[in-house]
């Protein structure tokens, strides 16, 4: 990015971004530096994709149209901790109105790929119309700029995400990658499709420890446009370490939220892996497709139960100090670590694991490893594939495709497999659909056609107005179960002010770890843009940018044919009320009545002037 300013709030257009354009039908390319319209534009991420995709008319997400866009946000690559982001946005596959008309969406992901992309000195590459062959793009930094080009990928096909990034690997040295596996390739019944990132620990090791940009399904857009992969080749940039962004990075792994992720070594409660100790203790652990039975089950999967069979290794991202991760290995005879099975976080163990009735981590693992593997979002995949579980054990004479039931290891797997392979567009196509083909909706847990992820929607109304997956665009997933509010006043607060701003992240190029209880709007955001790149941001900058980009997602969704009605919960949450939840009841039919009445009173007046008032056909 080019800056010939210090106040980008107030002068916008004095930063510049440089974009690159690709038409894959015909292998042109445009390079520009193109003059941000807002401090949106200057964050980047979603911020500045949302603008772009707000000006195409767009019914149906696979066709030319529709681009797909990547970027990185203005802290991606920096020394600031975290900031490693890359944005995959475009119009949704899976996500869509009951209108049957596709929504803005986004997917990130951690690993190394977005520091490299930003060194090559791109901020932005879009992707319009499809090549007629598997292309990779490979995007490198030269004496004279970014160049970036259309390379051959039939070797590529058919591979998974982490053979794909492998080959790529052999071949380019100094670089990162981001790939589709065969479940994007199936793109015409598979709408999950993941996007992997490499990582360095897996281009060192050769073991499949990737990150992935999951949610919407833009590793099925880039299988629709026939992209396979994305090199970015460059050398390193990171600055020397400032005194003020130590001081920050310092504070993120000791506070902000992060310290609770930390290994158990070092006080932390182990990665996101300890909301399963969290969340029984209210017997709101999802079991079973979100109906926790109130029993011990779900501890089967605790760390200190897993720990007895397998060796667990708390590993961090590149330049990373939080150290979230936690990879499971065998263990050998003499208890060190054997083959790595999978990489552990809460929601694909819980949505592959507990939530289908697994409680055995091997398996689980092995669930986890091929859905990284074939690349497919193992949030909307798990909860497509409990939906199926719940209707067979309702309806034991009319089982769905192969009869799998709740913690039937093999079928299950098979289910996954089939899917990633294009053989089960029933499941590929998510829960919406499947649910309204059986005619059974109210137990298909998704919000406005996008799978829940794994908190209880009992405990989490605010679901209902995320724009991109449920606890990465709307941070009320603990506002019950950790703060405590069960109040109409704190959840309309929450969801129309304070953790909206869980956006922010997706915009900077910082993970939500740098501080999850607070949103970018942070001193420590702010001594980062300074030392950094020498630009004076305020908090209340960030936060009124932050909510503009948030408003604008809102209004691209109600653009898109959503009604308010679809703003609500699963109907089972108040037509079958768990009393096995041992907490309060947030999520009535009066109570989301009255809450969604006070959150359009404040959403609304503020809809208007968001979106351009015509838009390109």
């Amino acid at each position: 990015m080019k800056y010939f300013t210090s106040d980008p709030a107030a002068e916008p257009a004095s930063v510049q971004y440089t974009r690159c354009t690709v038409d894959l039908k015909s292998g042109k390319m445009q390079m520009q530096d193109v003059p941000c319209r807002n401090l949106e534009d200057v964050l980047g991420g979603f911020g500045r994709s949302f603008q772009i995709l707000a000006e195409r008319n767009i019914s149906q997400a696979y066709c030319d149209e529709n681009p797909l866009i990547v970027n990185t946000g203005l802290l991606t690559g920096s020394s600031a901790m975290t900031g490693m982001r890359t944005y995959f946005s475009g119009y949704s596959p899976i996500k869509e109105s009951k209108k049957g008309l596709p929504a803005a969406m986004w997917s990130t992901g951690s690993g190394n790929f977005g520091a490299k992309l930003k060194w090559t000195g791109l901020d932005e590459l879009i992707f319009e119309n499809r090549s007629d062959k598997p292309v990779y793009a490979l995007i490198s930094e030269t004496p004279a700029g970014p160049q970036v080009e259309l390379k051959p990928a039939e070797h590529l096909l058919g591979l998974s995400t982490h053979e794909k990034i492998m080959s790529l690997h052999k071949e380019y040295g100094n670089a990162h990658f981001a790939a589709i596996g065969q479940a994007g390739e199936q793109w015409q019944n598979v709408y999950m499709g993941a996007v992997a990132l490499s990582t360095d620990n897996q281009l060192k090791s050769g073991d499949d420890k990737i990150r992935f940009a999951g949610r919407g399904g833009m590793g099925s857009l880039m299988g629709y446009k026939n992209l396979l992969a994305l090199v970015a080749q460059s050398s390193d940039k990171i600055k020397p370490l400032t005194p003020e962004v130590k001081a920050v990075n310092i504070n993120v792994v000791k506070g902000g939220g992060a310290a609770r992720l930390q290994p158990i070594s070092r006080g932390g409660g182990g990665g996101t892996w300890a909301a399963y100790d969290v969340l029984q203790a209210f017997h709101a652990v999802p079991l079973n497709n979100f109906r926790p039975e109130g029993n011990d089950l779900p501890e089967k999967l605790f760390r200190s139960q897993v720990e007895k069979q397998y060796v667990i290794k708390s590993e961090a991202c590149y330049r990373c100090g939080i150290t979230c991760h936690n990879n499971v290995h065998e263990k050998k005879e003499d208890s060190s670590a054997g083959g790595f099975l999978a990489k552990f976080d809460y929601e694909p163990l819980n949505l592959l694991g507990t939530n289908l009735g697994i409680h055995d981590a091997g398996q689980a693992a092995r669930l986890i490893h091929l859905c990284d593997n074939y690349g497919m979002d193992s949030i909307s995949l798990g909860v497509t594939i409990s939906y199926i579980l719940s209707f067979n054990e309702r309806h034991p004479e009319q089982l769905l495709l192969n009869g799998a039931t709740f913690g039937d290891f093999s079928r299950i797997r098979e289910l996954v497999e089939q899917t990633a392979l294009g053989k089960l567009p029933e499941i590929g196509h998510g829960s919406k659909r499947l649910s309204e083909k059986t005619g059974e909706t109210s137990y298909a847990y998704h919000v406005k056609g996008l799978e829940l992820p794994a908190y209880q929607p009992e405990t989490n109304p605010g679901y209902a107005w995320a724009i991109a997956g449920g606890h990465m665009s709307m941070g009320t997933y603990g506002l019950l179960t950790r703060e405590g509010k069960s109040d109409i006043d704190s959840w309309v607060e929450g969801i129309t002010r304070t953790k909206l701003q869980i956006v922010g992240f997706d915009m900077i190029g910082l993970c939500k770890f740098f501080d999850i209880t607070k949103g970018i709007c942070t001193q420590m955001v702010v001594d980062c843009l300074k030392s950094e790149l020498n630009l004076e941001v305020t908090t209340a900058d960030l936060s009124a940018a932050v909510r503009r980009a948030f408003l604008r997602g809102l209004a691209l969704e109600l653009r898109q044919g959503y009604e308010k009605s679809e703003y609500t919960l699963p109907a089972e949450v108040w037509e079958r009320p768990n009393p096995n939840i041992k907490l309060p009841n947030i999520s009535s039919q009066e109570f989301m009545a009255e809450l969604q009445k006070r959150v359009w009173e404040v959403f609304e007046p503020e809809l208007g002037g968001l979106l351009p008032n015509s838009i390109h056909e």
